[in-house]
């Protein structure tokens, strides 16, 4: 288990472990926890000069992809897979292995958020999250207030595991439940039933989870208003810290999108109905205490993901494991989406040979990436931060850009920049576009 630092934003750690520790596939999770444990409770000391490749006053972004999951879902289209105990204890050895060998920054940098994606992270037993756990606190430095996320499905953590994961430092919970309809979670091809995500939602309150957010998806097949208002009204009376609620998108090759070739799939909802859901969506939770901060995302006050909002802002992060995507010191760069040839390479070690697409960001894609980003935050984009980031005015680079779409009522100035109107949210792939230079 992660000990309990000290004042907040201490940090907690031991030396880096050397190049050659990790060199035989044959080395267990529960080895390498053992070696960990060792050396930790001794605090890194790194100098200024170490945290060169970093925006300054910001901590890394750690993202961490577990592409396990029971059964895959009709409508998903994310690298994931089931796969059995062997596969994934392989894996997590992996994925160890990168994390102590990685050498995309170095040793004691500061950690903002860790966030496990999927897949189903919580489908992984508790001493292989722990190990993951006790590696980022040797490589990195983890303040005792980082936000660390964990995604989870129900029907994967029982009460056991979850005090578990609160006693090992995992502080927020994101709970996949998607629907509030037994049909409609049976349509997704969901493991799981209502009840069974409720339980699971009170679980966690006992469990010591005071930040958790419900993902939902409205505008499924057959979906009607009335159906997403009930979803909303139910959601809310669990009474979570956070809300994503996301537009279900038919994406190709998946068995979604053959069902609804074939018309096998109930009709989906109208675009104009889909536009009064997300509509209906921010009033509704607006008058429950709930402010929308993201195109997709509402929290009470203080609970906004600070991992997510770290990739709107444009925060440095790192992605381990298949998949995961990495932007620090100007490089973009994301790996292997081969489970065994991740598996194969971690076991040299040889970090670069997972390495894929990788690209040294021009100063004109950050600054296109800094206003589609940003614009998707309903703050907006800031003409300080802009300033501050590029050295140039916004009106300089973007002026005949913001002049056309303010007339077209699409975006609206603020205090000190811009942001996206409703009309504007409503095709905003179309108003994000313009930003490419």
């Amino acid at each position: 288990m992660i000990p309990a630092a000290g004042a907040a934003g201490e940090c907690t750690g031991g030396d880096c472990l050397p190049v050659h520790f990790y060199s035989s596939s044959r080395n267990t999770v529960t080895s390498v926890v053992g070696y960990v444990r060792k050396t930790r409770g001794r605090v890194l000391n790194y100098s200024e000069n170490m945290q060169e490749f970093f925006q300054k006053d910001a901590g890394v972004r750690i993202y961490l992809h577990i592409p396990f999951c029971v059964r895959k879902c009709l409508y998903c289209d994310f690298l994931s897979m089931p796969q059995g105990e062997e596969t994934r204890e392989r894996y997590v050895n992996a994925l160890l292995c990168e994390i102590m060998h990685q050498g995309d920054c170095p040793p004691g940098t500061p950690v903002e958020t860790i966030f496990f994606g999927g897949g189903t992270p919580s489908i992984l037993e508790e001493r292989q999250l722990d190990a993951i756990l006790d590696a980022l606190h040797e490589r990195f430095c983890v303040p005792r207030d980082a936000e660390i996320s964990l995604e989870m499905n129900p029907g994967t953590a029982d009460s056991e595991k979850l005090r578990a994961m609160r006693e090992m430092g995992i502080n927020r919970l994101s709970i996949g439940v998607q629907a509030m309809h037994d049909g409609e979670l049976k349509l997704l091809g969901r493991i799981h039933t209502v009840e069974e995500a409720r339980e699971a939602f009170q679980l966690a309150r006992k469990a010591g989870f005071e930040n958790i957010n419900i993902d939902l998806m409205s505008a499924l097949p057959g979906q009607t208003f009335r159906d997403w208002s009930d979803t909303l009204a139910e959601a809310v009376g669990w009474g979570p810290e956070h809300i994503s609620a996301y537009s279900l998108i038919i994406e190709p090759g998946t068995p979604f999108s053959a069902m609804y070739e074939s018309g096998d799939l109930p009709p989906v909802p109208e675009e104009e109905t889909d536009r009064q859901m997300y509509r209906f969506t921010g009033e509704y939770l607006a008058g429950k205490g709930y402010r929308q901060y993201e195109i997709s995302n509402y929290a009470k006050p203080g609970r906004a993901c600070r991992h997510n909002t770290g990739y709107w802002t444009g925060q440095e992060y790192l992605g381990f494991g298949i998949g995961a995507a990495s932007c620090a010191g100007g490089m973009r760069f994301s790996n292997t989406r081969d489970l065994q040839e991740y598996v194969r390479a971690m076991a040299i070690p040889d970090i670069l040979a997972v390495r894929t697409d990788l690209h040294r960001l021009t100063e004109r894609e950050k600054m296109e990436e800094f206003m589609f980003l940003g614009l998707r935050m309903t703050a907006g984009v800031s003409r300080t931060a802009f300033a501050s980031r590029f050295g140039k005015q916004i009106e300089d680079v973007y002026g005949e850009v913001l002049q056309k779409q303010i007339r077209q009522g699409v975006i609206i100035p603020t205090e000190d920049g811009v942001r996206l109107t409703q009309r504007g949210v409503d095709v905003s792939n179309y108003v994000l576009a313009d930003y490419l230079l």
